[in-house]
């Protein structure tokens, strides 16, 4: 096997997103045939070289996985919390092997999360260079007015720059509010209620209903369903990946 940088391996074997495998290099929790290692170029094979993190050896994954889950409000984005919140971790129980959400949602937030063990995937997808398409269904107050909207799709300034073209249709109103579908290829913290608190209509709710080619559909909150394979091969296809 063709030797691969360490924190590939780790995120490949899902034990964490790559980007978290850097952190646990660079603190000198990870080691290579009995060595500490703390350069993030170094290299390795997966099941030829002896892989340790905080004492534990690395196995490969037998099994990937990929899991649709509708997120409820009230629920965080993580695997634990510090406050004792209900976290996506509790849905997931049942899956014998250990499972990472793909990107967040908003405590507050409800709608699609994907989970997987599948850490070339999961780094892929929340990679801003692959600008994979997320829709939100999303209750604003008011009516925003052409200008408002024109804005949304082209481009709202915020404090971190000015938000890349989104697509934008406006659903349904009523009297004190206004029910927009906006889809995103970018993923900033707290995107959609900055842009939408820019010009002048703040969120209401908020519900994800698509990530790349997959949808909610008929998942009610906290149920959860497994991917099927033409669905992984899509997924998988979306950001360059080989099935495997």
């Amino acid at each position: 096997m063709k030797p691969e940088r360490l924190q590939k391996i780790l995120s490949k074997a899902g034990i964490t997103s790559r980007r978290k495998a850097e952190g646990l290099i660079l603190q000198g929790r990870v080691s290579v045939n009995g060595n500490v290692v703390r350069e993030l170029g170094t290299k390795a094979v997966l099941g030829r070289d002896e892989i340790r993190v905080d004492g534990k050896t690395i196995k490969p994954e037998t099994e990937k996985l990929v899991l649709a889950l509708f997120k409820p409000k009230r629920c965080v984005t993580t695997l634990n919390d510090p406050q004792g919140r209900p976290t996506v971790a509790d849905f997931v129980k049942k899956f014998p092997m250990r499972l990472y959400p793909i990107g967040r949602l908003d405590y507050d937030a409800e709608g699609l999360l994907l989970l997987t063990n599948d850490g070339e995937l999961a780094h892929r997808l929340q990679h801003p260079s692959y600008k994979v398409p997320k829709t939100y269904l999303v209750k604003v107050r008011g009516h925003p007015p052409t200008g408002a909207l024109a804005k949304l799709q082209q481009g709202v300034n915020l404090e971190d720059g000015i938000t890349a073209p989104a697509e934008l249709k406006v659903m349904e109103d009523d009297q004190k509010a206004t029910w927009l579908s906006l889809t995103l290829r970018e993923g900033r913290k707290h995107q959609v209620k900055r842009m939408c608190a820019a010009v002048g209509h703040p969120v209401l709710k908020l519900r994800r209903t698509k990530i790349g080619p997959i949808e909610l559909d008929d998942l009610r909150p906290g149920e959860i369903r497994r991917l099927k394979s033409r669905e992984v091969r899509n997924l998988r296809a979306k950001v360059g990946l080989k099935e495997d």
